[in-house]
């Protein structure tokens, strides 16, 4: 290996890294959060980038609470300057005291018109930064990760779970804020204008947290089963979606809608659940409040009879009450919402503590040009670590040759080229790329070093050429033309409405399978690959598209090392070594005339297939 094939900073040769393979069943645990506060506290966090909005949210909270707090006392003393015995009442005070509550009520309304302006501005900020964070970490998630979790679940959490978070974010921080400081200021309050009145109060407190921790409980358990029901109903739907067109030909229509009544019921049932139980708490809590009230109003009235305070007091205090009590109740409300919350954001972050793909070693390399040297070495892996898929593979290809991967379905064909781009890491053993192993090259020169046109092609929304585009964003209007050329692609696409503008539907299902096909081969040509890894590329065209499909990859293979996966076996006739693979093990190797004389597995899966294939 020559200096010149990779960057290394300092010029130095790192020793091999060992296996660390993980796969579909051998990742680490999640880091789950255990505890309410737990995540409440995680959830918080992400508020200290928006700490000078909140701060002033915070003073103008303390302002409206304390014009709030105003209002009682104010209300006292308008009722005060009645005098019951003369009847007489002081008009020049009772102006004043209107017009300060006047005041004092469009304060109000201006300062929470501001507040909630400010909130749900910081609010989504917060939201957009754990959207982000989210989706960068699914950039970040091993193979394995997708292999294990159903795709709409993992957009539920995306969409649903995070834009639960943010309602409930925008709607109860005020309120919460808020509100501690309305309980705390009415309390004191309640405690200047009469001790007595504000023991008569609290006698219902102890049953408000009694009732608020008994419902939570429950609530807390069916929102979060309400969560984990909908991602299913989601995944079920991405599913169904997609795959709509087997659904019809397999005629398992009402198959997928007794699927979905299904699970449609549990949502059902847990959110109604839910939903009930969170009910039962205002209702409960306004009887549990008129008590209290009564208590006041009936030990206030002996006060009064006994003149130990006035009619005003009471007034007063009966608005405090209210205000001491009223915050409980939302608080109370707050708290059962912020169970849903809690079930979203644990979910969310139930993603953000997955195990991501092994990081690169201190020090990697960057491929400039790669040859194209593969070769593997002992290698072993296994998707759960007490199995191996693949055992003790060993082989080696030389820049330019062509090698194919044969052998019955789960064999271990695509498994080798998913260890060759590392999508996964080898459980032990050495694969490498122009004798470096690729552990030490960064991922993103390693896979830049490929080009992979699959059996199921998958084409982006989009047009034509960005399609094409995807593999180069850099290259230009002729150079993805030439790649069309090339991959016998440009003819069909020019008859096209819009030739190459021309807008693809999800997948390019408006196009015909060998279409996409062509077009997949233009991508990766774009791409101008050192190695080309082509997995069924023709399995699932016609014999007339299968020509020209071949005839575009024999141009994309020409000069560059190539693995082709394929179960039709007069495709790769040409091939310079042909591998067969079976349980995991290379039982035979050698080119097409070799392996015939062998007259071993190839032999007969080659004349098996001959005997039965129409084309032979």
């Amino acid at each position: 290996m020559t200096d010149n094939k990779y960057k290394d900073k300092n010029n130095s040769v790192n020793m091999p890294t060992t296996g660390g393979g993980f796969g579909r069943r051998n990742m680490a645990p999640v880091v789950k959060p255990k505890t309410f506060v737990k995540t409440v506290r995680r959830l918080w966090s992400y508020f200290g980038a928006e700490r000078k909005t909140l701060i002033i949210i915070f003073i103008f909270i303390i302002i409206d609470s304390a014009i709030v707090l105003m209002g009682p006392y104010l209300i006292g003393r308008a009722v005060n300057t009645m005098t019951i015995k003369s009847g007489k009442v002081d008009f020049n005070l009772l102006s004043i005291i209107v017009i300060a509550l006047l005041i004092s009520y469009l304060a109000d309304a201006a300062i929470n018109l501001f507040q909630g302006f400010a909130m749900a501005s910081s609010s989504q900020r917060i939201v957009k930064t754990m959207r982000n964070n989210l989706f960068l970490k699914l950039q970040k998630l091993p193979m394995a990760f997708f292999d294990t979790n159903s795709h709409g679940d993992i957009m539920s959490r995306l969409s649903n779970d995070i834009d639960n978070v943010s309602s409930t974010i925008s709607q109860s921080v005020i309120a919460l804020m808020s509100g501690v400081i309305t309980i705390v200021g009415s309390f004191i309050m309640m405690i200047i204008l009469s001790p007595i009145l504000t023991v008569a109060s609290l006698i219902t407190v102890p049953l408000v947290f009694l009732l608020t921790g008994s419902i939570a409980k429950k609530t807390g358990r069916l929102f979060k089963a309400q969560q984990m029901e909908l991602g299913k109903l989601n995944g079920l739907i991405e599913e169904t979606i997609s795959g709509n067109y087997i659904i019809k030909a397999f005629n398992h229509e009402a198959k997928t809608v007794s699927e979905f009544d299904e699970i449609n019921e549990r949502l059902c049932a847990v959110g109604l659940k839910a939903q009930i139980y969170s009910g039962f708490l205002m209702p409960i809590m306004n009887v549990i409040n008129n008590i209290g009230f009564a208590a006041v109003a009936g030990v206030g009235g002996i006060l009064a009879v006994e003149s130990m305070i006035t009619v005003g007091v009471i007034a007063s205090f009966l608005s405090y009450s209210r205000q001491f009590v009223r915050p409980l109740n939302n608080l109370a409300n707050i708290f059962n919402t912020l169970q849903s919350a809690v079930a979203g954001a644990e979910r969310v972050f139930e993603i953000l503590d997955a195990e991501e793909e092994t990081e690169d070693v201190k020090e990697p390399k960057e491929i400039v040009e790669s040859e194209g040297h593969v070769q593997f070495n002992n290698v072993y892996f296994g998707y759960r670590k007490d199995v191996n898929i693949l055992k003790d593979i060993n082989f080696e290809v030389q820049i330019g040759e062509s090698v194919a991967l044969v052998g019955p379905t789960g064999a271990g064909k695509t498994t080798i080229v998913n260890l060759l781009t590392r999508f996964y890491d080898v459980s032990s053993g050495i694969i490498y790329i122009d004798g470096v192993d690729i552990r030490e090259y960064t991922r993103d020169s390693l896979r830049r070093c490929f080009g992979i046109v699959l059996q199921d092609t998958y084409l982006f929304t989009g047009t034509i050429k960005e399609n094409i585009k995807y593999g180069n964003l850099d290259a230009t209007d002729i150079e993805v033309q030439n790649a069309a050329k090339m991959a016998n692609a440009h003819e069909f696409i020019k008859r096209l409405p819009k030739g190459y503008e021309t807008l693809l539907s999800e997948s390019g299902s408006n196009l015909s399978q060998g279409q996409r096909q062509l077009l997949a081969i233009a991508r990766a040509i774009l791409t101008n690959p050192s190695i080309l890894i082509l997995d069924e590329a023709t399995s699932s065209v016609d014999t007339r598209t299968e020509l020209r499909i071949q005839e575009a990859m024999l141009k994309l293979m020409h000069g560059r090392t190539s693995f082709i996966i394929a179960h039709r076996l007069s495709t790769i006739r040409d091939a310079n070594k042909i591998m067969v693979i079976d349980d995991g093990q290379i039982i035979e190797m050698g080119n097409h005339a070799e392996l015939i004389n062998k007259k071993g597995k190839y032999y007969n899966m080659y004349f098996n297939q001959y005997n039965n294939s129409d084309d032979e």
